[in-house]
């Protein structure tokens, strides 16, 4: 089984990481998906920190992962074909966009599974952020993640 799952993993964390080993664990193969800046920017309201090819070589270096491309148009129709997934794991955020509902219905007509799953409470790349932000500048009130 093939597991493809994206997503931007701009200052990977142990949410990333809990994500990335429940994937694994769901079949033999991991394939990620990296969404480039220009992807990011389309849909947030700034681009990753890190840029793509050291987010890529870093979740290159992951033992759960075996394969790491990156997309540069917001649609998961042609990542899922490149890698013949079996199972495409998205987040709790997913919507009803065009591009959610194009791949749904490439993966139901080609008899792949969808997997949901919930974001990992611990942290976030945006708290992280805020909290490197509120740092720089003195803040003494920071959102701390639970460790």
């Amino acid at each position: 089984m093939i597991v493809y799952t994206v997503g931007t993993f701009d200052l990977l964390h142990v949410g990333h990481l809990a994500l990335l080993q429940y994937c694994k664990s769901l079949g033999g193969v991991l394939a990620v998906g990296v969404a480039s800046d220009r992807v990011v920017n389309s849909y947030k309201p700034s681009v990753p920190v890190i840029p793509l090819e050291q987010r890529m070589e870093m979740l290159r270096a992951l033992s759960c992962v075996d394969i790491v491309q990156s997309y540069d148009e917001l649609e998961y129709v042609s990542g899922c074909k490149d890698v013949n997934a079996d199972i495409f794991v998205i987040g709790e955020d997913w919507g009803n966009k065009p591009h959610n509902l194009a791949v749904e219905s490439y993966l139901k007509s080609a008899g792949k599974q969808i997997k949901q799953v919930l974001y990992n409470p611990r942290t976030s790349s945006t708290t992280i952020k805020k909290n490197v932000v509120a740092q720089t500048y003195n803040v003494k009130s920071l959102k701390m993640a639970v460790a």
